[in-house]
């Protein structure tokens, strides 16, 4: 597969240095970065699942998993091409509400998107607030080259990790790498600690 980056600008723009993690620069629009072509999903067939270290297999359609109630985001997203876009909004369906209930002793997270692309991510990266599967971006349906009709959501990672196209998660007892990782990217991806590469 090869990056795909139609509608990649890289405009420089000034920002508060605050909000910047290091080697960062503030972006106005929103780069299109993917590995391999824009799949078309559809809702009325698309499903989410939950495999792997759990009590029991769970599955959602896309009316049932938007029942469980989704809610405004507010964030800043960073890429790991360096560039950040700041005071975002979105909505969606925290992993908090989809993990409900759930009886696992998973510590990490695989990550499953429509065309076969995964990454791998700390379960505890995924609870607690942080991560949603979102589905609405400013105020409008996620637009397929952005991960619509839904993606994850990991605002504090880097943005590979919030898997486009997003179609389940496998828990898993120890981590195993993704896509990306498997190439080289950090395991793990924090952009505060610029955790780029394997070794950062």
């Amino acid at each position: 597969m090869s990056i795909v980056s139609r509608g990649f600008r890289g405009r420089r723009d000034g920002g508060d240095p605050s909000r910047l993690p290091p080697g960062q620069y503030l972006e106005s629009g929103f780069p299109v970065l993917s590995a391999g072509p824009t799949p078309r999903v559809d809702t009325s067939t698309w499903t989410f699942s939950l495999t792997g270290l759990l009590d029991e297999p769970r599955r959602w359609s896309w009316d049932e998993l938007m029942a469980l109630g989704p809610e405004p985001i507010a964030c800043d997203i960073h890429c790991v091409t360096q560039w950040s876009k700041l005071g975002t909004h979105w909505s969606g369906v925290s992993v908090d509400k989809v993990l409900a209930g759930v009886e696992t002793e998973a510590s990490f997270v695989m990550v499953h998107a429509v065309g076969g692309y995964t990454t791998n991510l700390p379960l505890e990266d995924l609870t607690g607030g942080k991560a949603w599967l979102a589905h609405e971006f400013e105020g409008e349906p996620l637009h397929p080259e952005h991960g619509g009709p839904i993606r994850l959501l990991v605002p504090h990672l880097y943005l590979w990790k919030s898997a486009k196209w997003v179609s389940g998660f496998e828990l898993l007892p120890h981590d195993e790498r993704g896509f990306w990782e498997a190439g080289g990217y950090h395991d793990r991806g924090d952009p505060w600690r610029e955790q780029r590469y394997q070794g950062d």
